[in-house]
């Protein structure tokens, strides 16, 4: 039944999007800060107790509510419990208005509502950058907020559900995600200060829960573009990006559409501290860059294609697997 529930959220969610203010989103923030105040103390095991308590008990919460469900009410019930927490935890939109807004500033050729608008969304100074690194900033936020929002939570919702562990693998990727962005040391002059030990736990577990679903994002993504270049630039220019599982999705990203990425964007400094000029020019094209096109406005309407034909191949795949479930 997963792939219902994945069908549904995606058409509720395009239907009526989850307003970026909404109690839900408020509560997950509150309860980390709760967590990190309370149980924080500074040692190596109290990051990991804390990180637990934020991200593993709202997991098993979901879990437990998704089995009364089936004993309880019948499946039916718990289908429209996973259709909810996919809801909140899966869709586009949740992202999608800023990458709209910069593209179509780019495309009317106003360069500066496009930098006031990746500004407010990555909350950076992006200072004078030219043209193509707008658009490169743009698509590599896009392209790892797809992931995030989409792709990765789409493997662990179907792993977990086919385990019979309902939608407990959407919550548990969306906070791992969530956790390892709120408590990053970037963020900590908006937030509550945490200690290294839990940035530590957030970053460690981060890793070994996005792995499985960077790589296979990265996969869907050669399967639908240039597979031979995506495989390629996955093998051999994935280690140039600061995160070994995003530079995976991003290099795989620049081989199947053929543009340049340079993962300037993921580095731990703010925009407005890169170098400019043909020295910056000369380092971007250098071996931190993926080999590529530069890239252009037009390269944004070819990751909207790339994604949603990934989402569309994954879903055949779901549908083809229930069918067989189904007359198995």
């Amino acid at each position: 039944m997963s792939f219902f529930a994945i069908l549904f959220a995606l058409l509720i969610e395009q239907a009526r999007p989850l307003a970026q203010s909404n109690p839900i989103h408020a509560g997950v923030r509150a309860w980390a800060l709760s967590v990190s105040r309370n149980f924080d103390a500074g040692k190596p095991h109290h990051g990991w107790v804390a990180w637990s308590l934020a991200v593993l008990v709202p997991a098993a919460v979901t879990l437990a509510i998704h089995w009364l469900l089936v004993w309880g009410l019948g499946w039916p019930f718990a289908v429209i419990w996973s259709i909810a927490v996919l809801y909140l935890t899966l869709g586009f939109r949740q992202f999608s208005h800023h990458f709209t807004g910069i593209r179509d500033a780019l495309e009317s050729g106003d360069e500066d509502a496009a930098r006031e608008r990746l500004a407010h969304w990555q909350r950076v100074d992006v200072g004078v950058l030219p043209r193509s690194e707008i658009v490169r900033h743009v698509i590599e936020y896009s392209v790892l907020a797809a992931h995030r929002h989409v792709f990765g939570v789409l493997v662990w919702f179907s792993v977990l559900a086919a385990l019979g562990l309902g939608p407990a693998g959407a919550v548990l990727y969306r906070l791992a995600e969530f956790v390892s962005r709120y408590w990053h040391p970037r963020q900590q002059s908006r937030t509550q200060p945490v200690s290294a030990a839990l940035q530590r736990a957030c970053a460690q577990a981060w890793t070994v829960i996005d792995w499985l679903p960077a790589r296979l994002t990265a996969l869907s993504f050669a399967v639908v573009g240039s597979f031979e270049e995506a495989i390629e630039g996955w093998r051999f220019h994935a280690q140039h990006f600061p995160d070994d599982n995003d530079g995976v999705v991003l290099a795989a990203t620049a081989g199947a559409i053929n543009v340049r990425l340079g993962g300037e964007s993921l580095k731990a400094r703010t925009l407005v501290d890169a170098p400019q000029g043909p020295a910056a020019d000369a380092e971007l094209g250098g071996s931190d860059s993926t080999p590529g096109r530069e890239p252009e406005v037009g390269h944004l309407r070819s990751v909207v294609g790339l994604v949603w034909r990934s989402v569309v191949v994954w879903m055949l795949l779901l549908a083809l697997l229930t069918l067989a479930r189904l007359l198995g």
